[in-house]
């Protein structure tokens, strides 16, 4: 699990869970005892006088943001029902903000709004718009938590390389590391053309190129500049992982225009949109 694979915009959906939540156990509705000395209870979202409201609002809500946070760490295009999990939790967030929207329009009659239906419509509406905007909103895609990688990034078939150890194609912290930073040699260079340290300045100890690809490739670090799928090195349509922006991963043979990329946690596939892409 990668923190990193997160949003800004499964931040929003993230905080408005946690606001709906505390609403479930705030009063749902206020009544108007009119000085009477006998007034009942304000029944919260877990009251089940009140009943559909805690699986149409508040469950809805917790359950669309548990399946949009496990989308994140799950293999590309696995669906349920012909539905991924982002999908579905999208239509259970939009769900759960629609309810709350028509009990807070059509209540019964001599009961009034109370703090936890005000507050269960304005994280409802906050979930839906985050769930359904994210992947549409340049801002909301960006990465939640910073950029920079992680100071001991894994080395090709090995144990984490040491902070300091500086290897073919692996960032230096003190010239450009972060991705989408100047590279050493004052420019990025694309993948494709010459550029960053030369294959025969790798140090020992660095992967040789894998069996079949090309003689002159040696492994680099490189990182994407927005979510692409990581395929199964079949050749066939599975995806096993998703690159994110904000870390680097080796890529470890070339194929034509595609490379074979390892992620972090040691899972290798076909990375075959390289458009773009900021090599260490």
């Amino acid at each position: 699990m990668n923190i990193r694979s997160l949003t800004r915009g499964d931040g929003v959906v993230i905080g408005a869970a946690v606001l709906l939540l505390i609403a479930s156990f705030l009063e749902f509705y206020s009544y108007d005892c009119n000085g009477a000395l006998a007034c009942p209870d304000a029944p919260n979202g877990w009251d089940s006088d009140i009943f559909p409201v805690l699986p149409s609002i508040f469950l809805a809500g917790l359950i669309a943001t548990g399946l949009i946070l496990a989308a994140r760490f799950q293999p590309a295009g696995r669906n349920v029902c012909g539905l991924t999990l982002e999908q579905w939790g999208g239509a259970l967030a939009a769900t759960s903000a629609w309810a709350a929207l028509w009990t807070i329009i059509g209540g019964p009659e001599g009961l009034d709004a109370g703090i936890g239906q005000i507050l269960g419509l304005i994280a409802a509406l906050a979930l839906a718009a985050g769930a359904l905007l994210t992947p549409r909103v340049p801002a909301l895609k960006a990465p939640l938590v910073g950029g920079a990688p992680t100071p001991a990034a894994p080395a090709y078939g090995g144990p984490a390389a040491a902070p300091q150890q500086q290897g073919y194609g692996y960032p230096n912290p003190n010239q450009g590391g972060q991705p989408g930073a100047p590279s050493p040699y004052g420019q990025q260079q694309p993948f494709g053309q010459a550029g960053g340290q030369p294959a025969a300045g790798a140090a020992a100890g660095q992967p040789a190129p894998a069996a079949g690809g090309s003689a002159d490739f040696a492994p680099f670090w490189f990182a994407v500049p927005v979510t692409r799928p990581l395929y199964a090195e079949d050749g066939s349509s599975t995806t096993i992982a998703e690159l994110a922006p904000g870390t680097w991963y080796l890529a470890v043979e070339q194929r034509g225009q595609a490379l074979v990329a390892q992620t972090q946690d040691g899972r290798r596939g076909v990375l075959q949109d390289t458009s773009g892409i900021q090599r260490g």
